[in-house]
């Protein structure tokens, strides 16, 4: 009886973990980690100070890849997960830019001394970085030699789902696709760190958290991607897959008014046009840093509002891009939010797993 309830259990928790159309997500434990996915992140992106005035972006990443190597092995230590995380900081008045990474292999059952994935809530843990979900929201901690991040971040509107309650597609195949929530308008407070004073400021973020087994078409060589807190508390997101040409792949996005259901894009909904390009002179890779992006929700421009913010990860997860603090105009001209643009695969075909 003891091992029919044992397979029931492990059967349970691999039918819980599938990314599938219908799967609905439940949570706490789906804010935790997804150890028999592919790959998983957990992402926030903010700014610090005044919509009129932001005088500071902040990114970090936390990422989980399964290896597929040591299955068979009954050792605590044997590296079935690699544990991954970024962190940056844009300084706008100092025209600054300063990032770090992190590394470690993980079982993918319990602590180690380096890392850690609960799979019952959001509590991520690598070499002294953490961003833990508990009582009123998220605490992110990062310190590096050259900045640190420590901030609260309090939801103020629900969850989020993107796609089909929570089944995002990410291609033309039913199975390039993961299950995706995101949390907008969330408040911030807490400090940054900057040349060894600590400043306290507070602003708003987004956070998102994705897991998949596959999530790239054959033919994508990266994205392009927009997560915007508006001022009247809507939350808009967009993205396109790129094929090597530069034309789109497959596309999506939402829009939620504040107070309101969501709205999801269908392919065809959302349209990227680059304008003005910035070359980086570490690696010559040439990012959009404006776009015109149409959606259902409006036809908006979006503007980096630094050209420098390009994150070389090639030792962690290997990849180069553009992940940068940026703002939304509409046909107006005025700024009506703040949020991230996320560019990949403008130096080499982005990997994922």
């Amino acid at each position: 009886m003891k091992r029919r309830a044992l397979l029931l259990s492990l059967l349970a928790a691999s039918a819980q973990a599938d990314v599938r159309r219908g799967r609905a997500l439940a949570f706490p434990r789906d804010h935790g980690a997804h150890t028999d996915t592919r790959t998983e992140w957990w992402y926030a992106t903010g700014w610090l100070g005044s919509e009129a005035e932001p005088r500071y972006g902040f990114q970090l990443t936390f990422f989980r890849s399964r290896t597929g190597l040591a299955d068979g092995s009954a050792s605590r230590f044997a590296a079935r997960q690699l544990l991954f995380a970024h962190a940056a900081v844009t300084d706008l008045g100092a025209q600054r830019h300063p990032h770090a990474q992190r590394i470690a292999r993980w079982s993918g059952e319990g602590a180690s001394a380096l890392a850690d994935a609960a799979n019952n809530d959001t509590g991520v843990r690598l070499a002294g970085w953490s961003l833990q979900r508990g009582g009123a929201g998220y605490r992110a901690q990062l310190p590096t030699d050259d900045f640190a991040i420590d901030l609260a971040l309090t939801p103020t509107q629900p969850l989020l789902l993107q796609g089909e309650a929570g089944f995002s597609r990410k291609g033309p195949d039913e199975h390039q696709a993961s299950h995706y929530y995101s949390e907008p308008q969330l408040a911030v407070q807490g400090a940054v760190t900057l040349g060894g004073r600590r400043i306290e400021a507070s602003g708003r973020a987004w956070l998102d958290h994705e897991w998949s087994d596959e999530i790239l078409h054959a033919d994508a060589v990266g994205w392009d991607w927009i997560g915007i807190n508006l001022f009247d508390g809507s939350a808009l997101t967009a993205f396109r897959l790129r094929r090597a040409d530069g034309s789109a792949l497959w596309a999506g996005g939402s829009f939620r008014a504040a107070g309101q259901a969501s709205t999801s894009f269908a392919p065809t909904d959302v349209r990227f046009t680059a304008g003005r390009s910035w070359r980086s002179p570490a690696t010559q890779a040439l990012y959009p840093v404006q776009w015109q992006v149409e959606t259902p929700a409006g036809r908006f421009e979006v503007r980096a509002l630094m050209d420098a913010q390009e994150l070389d990860s090639r030792g962690s997860t290997g990849a180069i891009y553009w992940e940068g603090l940026a703002e939304l105009r509409n046909t107006q001209g005025t700024r009506v939010g703040l949020g991230y643009l996320e560019m990949t695969g403008y130096n080499t075909r982005l990997k994922i797993g």
